[in-house]
């Protein structure tokens, strides 16, 4: 297999999963493994400001959940049951002692770390709807760190499966689950990212 098949499959085995299996911790050296996978990552004007807090203490974990919003599309559900809930969290911050106005060093991160711990059989979700200020509280964020992303990890507990939109620009892209607990991605076809 080349080194983009490998990617590409990478690629599309690191999907956003919201139901782990919360008997099987990850613990702080995984998340500094991943931590440094960023180290090399491009950053505009390369400031490098981006800094994470790890949470992985079940207790903290705990605290760190209800200032969370799961799965805006999914509006029937009110998010991961205690025993689906992620084991860890990386919260992504801006160090605004190195800046103000952020590039694309956010997305490039996160998906280096979904990636990384892709390949290490760990799932993750990037959010981005959560209480600030419930989030800075229960995590004692100093006024220079402002969290972007929360990135809930955990072992997978559901199947994601992804599948080709039609319809065009009003094609539904709205990700569903049917009653077999599979959760369905729609994507959008190569013949409509490419302008001719």
């Amino acid at each position: 297999m080349s080194e983009f098949e490998i990617l590409k499959k990478m690629l599309m085995a690191d999907r956003s999963v919201r139901r782990f299996d919360a008997s099987k911790p990850i613990g702080r050296d995984v998340l500094e493994q991943l931590v440094d996978l960023t180290r090399y990552c491009g950053s505009g004007r390369n400031l490098q400001p981006l800094k994470y807090r790890l949470v992985y203490d079940a207790a903290e974990c705990g605290e760190v959940f209800p200032a969370l919003k799961w799965a805006g599309y999914l509006t029937d559900w009110d998010g991961p049951q205690e025993s689906e809930r992620p084991v860890a969290y990386m919260v992504q911050c801006l160090d605004l002692r190195l800046t103000e106005n952020l590039l694309c060093d956010d997305g490039i991160q996160l998906q280096a770390i979904t990636l990384g711990a892709c390949a290490l059989g760990i799932a993750g979700c990037i959010i981005k709807s959560f209480n600030v200020a419930k989030l800075r509280d229960v995590l004692g964020l100093e006024d220079c760190y402002k969290p972007l992303y929360v990135l809930a990890l955990g072992c997978p507990a559901e199947t994601v499966e992804i599948e080709t939109m039609s319809g065009g620009l009003d094609a539904d892209v709205k990700y569903y689950r049917t009653p077999d607990g599979v959760h369905h991605v729609p994507k959008r076809p190569l013949s409509e990212l490419i302008i001719r």
